[in-house]
């Protein structure tokens, strides 16, 4: 198994946030704040940066994957 290369130290506060009508999971590490940086991944989901700070990511089609992972 491939080991990760992101890591969430010292968390301060987890805020997760579900839009149905985009079917989009926002998840911020902290209070949310805008980033300054983003990074796209190969499954579509978006890394947010504050500095080398992860801030956010953000999983567009989180119930359509969901489902089909959960069959």
């Amino acid at each position: 198994m491939a080991k990760s290369l992101l890591t969430v130290s010292k968390l301060e506060k987890l805020d997760v946030d579900y839009d149905g009508t985009g079917d989009v999971l926002y998840i911020s590490f902290g209070p949310p704040i805008a980033g300054s940086d983003s990074r796209v991944l190969d499954n579509d989901v978006v890394v947010r940066f504050k500095g080398e700070r992860i801030v956010g990511i953000t999983i567009p089609s989180f119930r359509e994957e969901a489902e089909t992972s959960l069959g």
